[in-house]
């Protein structure tokens, strides 16, 4: 338990956070499944909206610090050459 004030408000920011953490990741997740299945599927009008979708996430979770930025740009890339190479 902690001692100090500072440190209860601490301790309740910090469990926010990582629920707010852990919702963004779990959506980004979600979203790179949905574009690697539509991708798979062959769809690829459906794969380039997904794209865009899924690299808007990872855009908006490295602006908030969710995950770092070289993480979502090496994400980003590597989806994307995928979908060049479906079309």
């Amino acid at each position: 338990m902690p001692n100090t004030t500072s440190a209860e408000r601490r301790m309740r920011n910090s469990a926010r956070k990582h629920t707010q953490n852990k919702s963004t990741k779990s959506r980004l997740k979600t979203l790179e499944r949905n574009f690697l299945e539509t991708l798979k599927a062959g769809k690829k009008d459906e794969a380039s909206s997904a794209y865009r979708a899924v690299s808007s996430g990872f855009d908006k979770a490295a602006k908030t610090g969710v995950i770092h930025s070289s993480t979502a740009s090496r994400k980003k890339s590597r989806l994307g050459t995928r979908l060049a190479s479906l079309k």
